[in-house]
């Protein structure tokens, strides 16, 4: 997989996301593949890369030794040759905005799983906004999923940080690894227990963690789901803001997790419905991870070695992205109703 060819991509393909670039530049860095990519984020109301998007490149690069040409802001095309080793050790971003911290770290956690020794990575920036993943959906779902496929990584939250303000921390660390295992989640079995978190900055007066803990709560419990959720106020945070998580444990140790923030407008209880019922559709669905996991496991499994399998709630552009960005690089993939299929590459440090 370690080709001298430069490697041409349409960012425009597919879902058109910042996706395809975060991704791209990743197992371009990981396999030391030159990379062009052009049209990116085409489909987007703003083309081109924004904050986030520019900051994560950066960061592969720096992590590798990397050269990068033509990336700036706004920048719809970029070429990108990587370095010939992942230094491990600490670095320190700032977006800069309310971008999303936990993006930004979707595409450095895996140069460091095979850095040189052990990395922290400090992120300042957003930490819980519409459409990324949370920061406790990464802590509390994905990086236990991806334990089980060799990844050792922690993540803390220093400081909350929310739209518009931003300025929130994240710092995971992470210990190297020679190589990934296949996961392969496809008994689901009944729900064992649901537990939560409902985090607000600077709106203890107005009790919006215990009102969002609690409507939470009862639509879950309407439906036989007993749930534990923490109600947890700070005051650290620049500005006020709101986020709950839930996640489900399964008898066949699935983690299937459901997550919203707040913003104006949007009530605490509204906040609280609308993550019972998200958490409550995928567990219908039949599904062995939730909507969110679905599209982030697939580079981690293109990776592994051996033969990655789950169940997903329903095929998103998201997923059907991440699956064709893989088989560019090598890794097998096949969808059989909503079982997903990946043969990874077998990358090695």
């Amino acid at each position: 997989m370690r080709s001298p060819e430069t490697l041409f991509l349409d960012g425009g393909a597919k879902s058109g996301s910042g996706t395809i670039v975060r991704c791209a530049v990743a197992l371009c860095s990981l396999l030391r593949q030159k990379l062009h990519i052009v049209n990116i984020r085409a489909r987007r109301q703003k083309p081109g890369l924004q904050h986030q998007h520019l900051k994560a490149v950066q960061a592969c690069a720096q992590m590798c030794g990397g050269k990068l040409s033509g990336a700036s802001l706004g920048s719809r095309e970029i070429t990108y040759e990587p370095g010939e080793r992942i230094a491990g050790g600490r670095y320190e971003w700032d977006i800069g905005t309310a971008g999303s911290t936990t993006m930004l770290a979707m595409a450095t956690i895996p140069l460091a799983c095979f850095a040189s020794g052990e990395t922290t990575l400090r992120i300042t920036g957003g930490l819980f906004q519409d459409f990324a993943p949370s920061a406790h959906h990464m802590e509390h779902v994905l990086l236990p999923l991806l334990e089980r496929m060799g990844v050792r990584a922690q993540l803390t939250i220093v400081r909350p940080g929310y739209v518009p303000r931003g300025g929130g921390v994240i710092e995971i660390v992470v210990r190297p690894v020679s190589e990934l295992r296949p996961i392969v989640l496809l008994e689901r079995g009944g729900v064992l227990r649901v537990r939560g978190i409902a985090l607000s900055s600077h709106l203890r007066e107005a009790k919006v963690s215990e009102r969002m803990a609690e409507t939470c709560r009862k639509a879950l419990t309407a439906k036989g789901y007993a749930a534990d959720i923490d109600s947890v106020y700070d005051d650290a945070s620049l500005q006020p803001g709101a986020s709950l998580a839930v996640w489900a444990e399964t008898e066949g140790g699935c983690l299937l997790g459901a997550d919203r923030a707040g913003a104006r407008g949007r009530t605490s209880e509204a906040i609280g419905r609308t993550v019972a019922a998200a958490l409550m559709e995928d567990i219908a669905s039949g599904a062995t991870v939730d909507r969110h996991v679905a599209d982030q496991l697939i580079l981690y499994s293109a990776l592994a070695r051996g033969i990655s399998q789950y169940v997903i709630p329903n095929m998103t552009e998201h997923v059907e992205t991440n699956l064709w960005l893989v088989e560019q690089f090598g890794a097998k993939t096949e969808v059989d109703e909503k079982r997903v299929r990946v043969e990874g590459i077998g990358h090695r440090a």
